[in-house]
């Protein structure tokens, strides 16, 4: 059943309001002017001095060009565990693998997808074929990343420790401990 209420209760207050008499005899003619009735047979006429309804937005109506435009911008990366793309992943996956250490960051546009490989650790896969294992902080859970994750993109473009967070799809938000490269043994 359809709640009228809710329907009309917006466009009733769009409306502008209508005058209504105080109980001294003021009235409002269809000119704008309003009427007082003193006497009988005495009419005082003098213009309309109603302040208006939508005083909220009386600075935004006399201002015709702002001085001050904010124009905001949020982008949001995601990084899934699918495959993206076939030849961007390694065929098969190395029986043995050694840590070698990295540098602090890692571009985020050669990240392609992302898999957790520990208790507190995820593996990320970039473009060229490569895999990082990134190491999470010990109050952070690898398990909570099983869906991905989103990171905004810093100014650099690139993913570094202890400077990023990384919000999972339930909302953990962690920060990345350590890089290390994975090579086969």
């Amino acid at each position: 059943m359809i709640n009228w209420a809710h329907i009309f209760t917006p466009l009733a207050l769009s409306l502008p309001q209508a005058s209504v008499s105080d109980g001294w005899g003021l009235f409002e003619r269809g000119g704008g002017e309003v009427c007082s009735l003193s006497g009988a047979d005495q009419i005082e006429m003098r213009p309309a001095a109603r302040p208006d309804p939508w005083l909220a937005f009386q600075p935004w109506r006399t201002e015709r060009n702002p001085m001050q435009t904010r124009v905001e911008q949020r982008i949001i990366i995601r990084i899934s565990p699918a495959r993206p793309r076939p030849n961007a992943l390694p065929q098969q996956m190395p029986r043995r693998v050694v840590e070698q250490k990295m540098g602090k960051c890692v571009a985020l546009r050669d990240i392609v997808a992302v898999q957790t490989g520990g208790p507190s650790k995820l593996i990320l896969f970039l473009d060229d074929r490569r895999m990082i294992s990134a190491q999470l902080p010990k109050t952070c859970s690898a398990r909570d990343f099983y869906s991905g994750f989103y990171v905004e993109p810093s100014e650099d473009g690139n993913l570094c420790t202890k400077r990023d967070r990384l919000q999972s799809r339930n909302g953990t938000k962690c920060q990345i401990s350590s890089f290390s490269q994975l090579v086969p043994a």
